[in-house]
């Protein structure tokens, strides 16, 4: 299955180079049939990358999320953790009391397991609604890093003249591209800077 998705993949970047040349040398070929290379050259300068998982490291704006997205789960398990000691303390006090005929009647200590069942129930609910809330906030902080980094790239890449900028996520979708398309770093730079004058 692997070798299958390798081997559509590298067809597919054969298909989407010549159709590169094809659409950036006007479909204009010599006599005998071969592409301008002077035009396929033009066409790979306008296309660049950048790689995703650089950009997000060096994003002064997506470290402050991811921390605020850390700070928040510690939060929530800090929170859980206390109630679950609780918890505990309140499960061995009843079965402390259960060994020993602590418990004046049988209702009572009916009453009371019942009590702690209760409260088992609610905090593996809170532990499903803290888990449920972090990837929502997860959702969010991704949708609006993908949503600022494109709203800066549309402007990026008018002021620069690239027609297309390509990610790169540990290598996932470019199997080759020279060093010289990399535009990580700029992006870097260039969102960091206007992170700092919209943050003041």
């Amino acid at each position: 299955m692997k070798n299958l998705s390798l081997i559509v993949n590298v067809v597919l970047v054969i298909a989407v180079t010549a159709l590169f040349i094809i659409v950036f040398s006007d479909g204009r070929a010599d006599d005998n049939g071969q592409v301008n290379v002077d035009s396929a050259e033009d066409a790979s300068a306008q296309l660049v990358f950048i790689n995703t998982d650089s950009l997000l490291l060096k994003y002064e704006y997506a470290r402050v999320l991811s921390e605020k997205l850390i700070s928040k789960e510690e939060a929530s398990r800090t929170d859980l953790n206390e109630r679950v000691k609780i918890f505990q303390q309140d499960m061995n006090e009843f079965q402390r009391k259960l060994q020993n005929n602590g418990f004046l009647s049988l209702e009572r200590a009916q009453s009371e397991e019942s009590r702690l069942r209760k409260k088992e129930q609610e905090l593996q609910e809170l532990n499903s609604r803290f888990s449920n809330e972090l990837m929502v906030e997860q959702d969010k902080m991704n949708r609006e890093l993908r949503d600022t980094i494109t709203s800066f790239l549309s402007t990026y890449c008018q002021e620069r003249s690239y027609q297309m900028v390509l990610s790169n996520t540990m290598g996932d979708n470019l199997l080759y591209a020279d060093e010289s398309l990399d535009v990580t770093n700029e992006v870097a730079e260039k969102l960091n800077a206007r992170y700092k004058v919209v943050d003041k």
